[in-house]
C-alpha cells in the first residue's frame, strides 16, 4: 500500500499475485505465465508510424469501420434474427482498429483531408 496526498493506493490490483491456491487449498504452485504468441506482431501494429498519405489512404480503405459480418435478418420486412458482430473474436481487433485511427488522424492532421469517405 502507498500513501500519497492523504489517499491510499492499493497495489495488488496492479501486481498479479506469485502463487495460488490449489483447488482443495492444499498445494500451492507458482502461476504460470501466459504465452501469447502474437504478441511480436501486436508490438509491431502498434509500431508503425503513418508518415505517407498513401499509406495512410490504403489503411482507412482495407480496415473496415464496422464489422462487415454484423447484420440484422429481414423477412417481410420484419426483423427474426441478428448475427452478431464477430470482429471481436479478432485476436488482432483492438491494434488493427488503433492503426486505422491512427490514419485516419494522419490524413486529418497533417494532410488536412475530409475522411467522411472512409467513415
Amino acid at each position: 500500500m502507498l500513501k500519497t496526498l492523504n489517499q491510499r493506493i492499493f497495489l495488488p490490483v496492479f501486481v498479479s499475485p506469485l502463487e495460488e491456491k490449489n483447488q482443495t487449498g492444499s498445494k500451492k504452485r507458482f502461476a504460470r505465465p501466459k504465452l501469447d504468441l502474437l504478441q511480436p506482431l501486436r508490438q509491431w501494429l502498434d509500431k508503425i508510424e503513418i508518415q505517407n498519405r498513401k499509406l495512410a489512404k490504403l489503411i482507412a480503405k482495407v480496415i473496415p469501420a464496422q464489422c462487415p459480418f454484423e447484420r440484422d435478418l429481414m423477412l417481410f420486412g420484419r426483423k427474426i434474427g441478428h448475427i452478431p458482430p464477430m470482429c471481436k473474436l479478432n485476436p488482432l481487433y483492438n491494434e488493427l482498429v488503433y492503426l486505422r485511427f491512427r490514419a485516419l488522424c494522419y490524413l486529418v492532421d497533417q494532410c488536412g483531408e475530409d475522411i467522411q469517405s472512409y467513415c
